[in-house]
């Protein structure tokens, strides 16, 4: 059996994951063969089969969020630590409206406080608490008390590492749910 045809029927979803984060990661080609995936974990089919679901999409805007924090970790690498903070706020965004998308069909309404979007789609409090973090760092809400020129020097290398740790607690939840971990 290849490592595509494995049984996975010991532990679902092995291999499965695996296969979601190569395509998010390096796409697909046209001369693939076709393969039947494993049997999706039990809350990503049942949501799956919902009317309103919209999975394809929650699969694509967590793959969004994942680039997100990909940047905002370059971002802190390079010392642009409000970029890094920015990156993080989207990623969360984008993770918490997979969510929404997988659950309601659609992205939720909020007005840029992550904890009230984290508490329409459903995340624990110690999730809601990580997203409230990352509130502050959205630009409209960020530059109405600190100039642009000046966002980097508000925050530090050691806030903007803690913002990208946030954001992945934030993003795993997220992957859990929409890749069905």
């Amino acid at each position: 059996m290849s490592h595509r045809q494995t049984d996975n029927s010991a532990n679902p979803g092995d291999g499965h994951d695996e296969d979601i984060e190569r395509l998010l990661t390096e796409g697909v080609s046209l001369d693939q063969p076709a393969v039947l995936p494993a049997a999706p974990p039990k809350e990503a089919a049942y949501l799956a089969n919902q009317p309103d679901g919209d999975l394809q999409g929650a699969i694509g805007l967590y793959a969004e969020a994942a680039q997100d924090m990909a940047t905002a970790a370059l971002e802190l690498s390079l010392g642009r630590h409000f970029a890094c903070a920015d990156f993080c706020n989207q990623a969360t965004e984008k993770a918490a409206q997979s969510i929404s998308l997988l659950r309601f069909g659609r992205r939720s309404m909020y007005d840029h406080d992550l904890r009230t979007l984290g508490a329409t789609v459903g995340a624990p409090e110690d999730i809601q608490n990580k997203m409230a973090i990352l509130s502050p760092f959205h630009p409209e809400a960020f530059y109405v008390d600190t100039p642009p020129e000046e966002a980097d020097e508000v925050i530090n290398a050691d806030q903007a590492n803690s913002y990208v740790k946030s954001a992945r607690q934030v993003m795993r939840w997220a992957r859990g749910i929409v890749l069905g971990q």
